[in-house]
């Protein structure tokens, strides 16, 4: 449904889309907050001046080329869940490429490789990966996310201390650029575009399709869960101490991926070990993590993915609510002391949260994503062990005692580390006054002098995306 009365913006959309339907939306249709914007965070108001929906690579073209003709500032959305609504923006006023109907498909059974489509989301990642070969990449557990944004900022999930990250598996993309040309990139054509799409893509491009590099899926799994009920955080002190030094182990089985997630009642331990009940406990992992309930073999792949998925949604669902997010990284040498422990479990029991449902998640990381130069692609936390994430939702709304429990629980963490922490832009800040030295650190000069010569007036922008060097 187009906009009346009709502006140049309008009218150019409008003539790309041709009279198709689910094409183009402007804030004057009935349902475009609900159905065309869908804000992830609802404590976050966004509005953009339209949201497209393109059919192939080269309606994105075409609608870039509608942006830059009306000097209007472009983001693309697969999934839709940045904590920050930078799917749609994160400001109002810009122009949002929905790649929801970018859903093809292929697998090259002689290589292995698969071709995907931008806007499609993990769950079918895994059954059309599964269904082509019973072939699987590493990537996150929350099945709703879009391959488009999770594999351009890093995409971290139980498999990526065995495989690596998402974006470690991308070889070769399909992209649309700022000046509306449609390229292929890799690490051989168009080589810098490559780099910087694969940490900070959101900056630099519109994905159309990625080609990845899959395994065999794998047999047998281990799955643990420890669930600890408690009636004051404090307990989890020696707990929480034990799992943070199991995960430091320099050796650790790669095998191995873990969280420790503390909420209101208590707290979590999850594991997955990818192997037998046999080579599990010859890891010796089960004498060093907390004591917990039998560990269960699950011989089925997507048996596991649907877990992971189910225990994702209760920690942030698929449904739209006012939230808040912080996060932070650490290095080795950058782990929570004994008193740091000791200092944010009572700050915990003592804060005001104004929530009973917020969660304070770490998971670890490293391994075969650490094998990776840190200049060998955008992503710059190569050298991280440990991610630490806490949401604050609010029913209905948000109110600033949740903001603030967010808060002092990083500042907190922080207080106690000698180290300026940074974060992963997969889990987006919106409060942060660096923002991009905090995503993407040493690689930060290099990916501002990428931008300046593909896209030099900040086409493809968000309120923290990379911005052009400054020249002389």
């Amino acid at each position: 449904m187009g906009q009346t009365p009709s502006t140049p913006l309008a009218d150019c959309l409008n003539a790309v889309c041709n009279g198709r339907n689910d094409c183009v939306a402007f804030p004057d249709h009935p349902l475009y907050q609900a159905s065309w914007v869908n804000r992830y965070n609802l404590d976050i108001p966004v509005e953009p001046i339209a949201v497209t929906r393109p059919d192939n690579a080269q309606d994105v073209s075409d609608f870039i080329k509608c942006a830059v003709a009306n000097n209007v500032k472009v983001q693309p959305k697969s999934g839709g869940h940045s904590y920050a609504n930078f799917g749609v923006g994160g400001q109002d006023g810009e122009l949002v490429i929905d790649l929801v109907h970018l859903q093809d498909f292929s697998m090259d059974n002689n290589t292995w490789q698969a071709s995907i489509g931008g806007g499609t989301r993990l769950s079918d990642v895994t059954d059309r990966l599964h269904e082509n070969g019973k072939r699987a990449i590493a990537h996150g557990t929350c099945p709703g996310v879009g391959i488009g944004g999770h594999a351009t900022i890093g995409g971290l999930g139980p498999s990526s201390r065995m495989w690596g990250s998402c974006l470690d598996h991308v070889i070769e993309v399909e992209v649309v650029t700022a000046d509306g040309s449609i390229k292929r990139a890799n690490e051989k054509e168009n080589s810098d575009l490559f780099f910087a799409l694969k940490g900070a893509g959101a900056g630099f491009g519109v994905i159309t399709e990625f080609v990845v590099k899959t395994h065999p899926e794998p047999g047998n799994v281990v799955q643990y869960s420890f669930s600890l009920s408690l009636d004051k955080h404090a307990n989890l002190i020696p707990v929480f101490q034990q799992w943070q030094d199991l995960i430091s182990d320099p050796n650790l089985d790669r095998r191995f991926g873990t969280e420790f997630v503390m909420h209101e009642l208590g707290a979590i331990i999850t594991a997955t070990f990818y192997g037998t009940e046999e080579e599990w406990k010859a890891t010796g992992i089960p004498d060093k993590i907390p004591v917990g309930n039998v560990s269960v073999v699950v011989d089925d792949w997507l048996a596991v993915i649907t877990q992971q998925a189910e225990d994702a949604a209760l920690w942030l669902s698929e449904l739209r609510v006012a939230f808040s997010a912080k996060s932070l990284a650490f290095r080795a040498d950058e782990t929570l002391s004994p008193d740091t422990i000791s200092n944010l479990m009572n700050y915990i029991d003592d804060a005001k949260r104004g929530t009973l449902i917020w969660f304070l998640i770490f998971d670890a990381t490293g391994g075969a994503i650490s094998d990776i130069p840190m200049n060998a692609t955008a992503y710059s936390h190569r050298d991280k062990i440990m991610f630490a994430q806490g949401y604050g939702i609010g029913v209905p709304t948000l109110n600033q005692d949740t903001k603030d429990f967010m808060s002092g629980m990083m500042t907190t963490i922080k207080s106690g580390s000698a180290q300026a922490l940074t974060t992963y832009p997969g889990y987006v800040d919106p409060s942060l006054t660096d923002a991009q030295a905090s995503y993407w650190g040493p690689n930060l000069d290099t990916l501002g002098e990428i931008k300046s010569k593909w896209d030099p007036n900040d086409l493809f922008h968000n309120p923290q995306s990379v911005r052009p060097a400054e020249t002389d």
